[in-house]
């Protein structure tokens, strides 16, 4: 089949970890993959050494730390006369040894820009794509990540996610402020900030526009993927005990090329069709493999917080 004659999916960062898994799920459903990354020759590399077809995927640049970029993305993306079944917003960065912030080009805090700035945008932006997809069905998926929710043991670990009142956005989010509360730069509680507000995210898009639009927007925590390069920023101790530590003691490890299969069943799956879920297997692997959906942390399912957050990233990512 031509590459537009099967259902297309785009994933963010998918040249490494979770993202390039999920791709490699994606094609052996015969799906057709749009490979959104920042270095195209890695994922090149990558889909060959997991062993895509290259007939499979497209390849196309995106940096979801630049919101000049995201938005070039989608303009190349339309030019080049593509449908769109599924958008996975997937990338992330994750710097917890960071002393001082980085900035976008845009002069935002990078850890909150890649991961929810970015893909705020990016969403908002495909809302028009996935209306017109040829299936009936499209999805908008969101990962998410047991850290957002200090009810969990991810999340209760310091620091703890707190948006606050989303000071720091409301007052420019640029140079000093660098955390999301308007508080002091903490890069662990910049990660887990972000991912409150991806969870948010999703849920306001499913509130906003499933009804009207007939998207589902869901979210998922596939599991404890406790060897991902997203973790290459850490120390090397952490990296070599940390997947030992959920393997051995814990039981919450999962592999790359599970948590890929779980993030393309949550897509392409007919018993994932609830908008507005916050898809999870359990902190620990339950026997029997089963998903379910998870009530999400309490700062998640807080319906203002959600509204001013949508406002004011809105504004931040100049939305029109």
């Amino acid at each position: 089949m031509e590459p537009q004659q099967k259902p297309t999916v785009v994933i963010t960062g998918a040249s490494s970890g979770v993202g390039l898994y999920a791709a490699k799920a994606f094609a052996k459903r015969g799906w057709h993959i749009v490979m959104a990354c920042r270095d195209l020759d890695k994922a090149q590399k990558a889909a060959q050494t997991v062993g895509i077809p290259q007939d499979s995927y497209t390849l196309m640049h995106i940096d979801l730390g630049s919101l000049e970029s995201v938005r070039q993305f989608v303009s190349i993306f339309r030019a080049r006369g593509m449908s769109l079944d599924a958008l996975v917003c997937n990338a992330a960065i994750y710097m917890p040894l960071l002393k001082e912030p980085l900035r976008s080009p845009e002069g935002y805090e990078l850890t909150v820009t890649t991961n929810h700035l970015g893909h705020f945008l990016l969403s908002n932006l495909m809302l028009e794509d996935l209306k017109k997809a040829p299936s009936s069905e499209p999805k908008l998926v969101i990962l998410g990540t047991v850290t957002h929710n200090p009810d969990e043991l991810g999340g209760k670990i310091p620091p703890r996610p707190d948006l606050g009142n989303l000071a720091g956005f409301a007052e420019g989010f640029k140079e000093p402020i660098s955390m999301i509360d308007g508080k002091d730069f903490e890069p662990v509680k910049a990660y887990k900030d972000s991912k409150v507000c991806n969870v948010l995210t999703m849920r306001e898009l499913h509130r906003r526009y499933h009804q009207s639009t007939g998207i589902t927007f869901s979210s998922l925590y596939p599991g404890c993927v406790a060897d991902t390069p997203l973790f290459r920023n850490h120390y090397p101790l952490f990296q070599k005990i940390f997947p030992w530590f959920q393997k051995n003691i814990t039981g919450g490890y999962v592999s790359q090329e599970l948590s890929g299969e779980r993030v393309a069943a949550v897509v392409a799956d007919p018993e994932y069709k609830q908008s507005g879920a916050y898809w999870s297997w359990g902190n620990r692997q339950k026997k029997d493999g089963k998903s379910f959906v998870q009530k999400v942390s309490p700062q998640a399912r807080d319906d203002e917080k959600g509204d001013l957050m949508w406002e004011l990233s809105a504004k931040l990512v100049k939305l029109a």
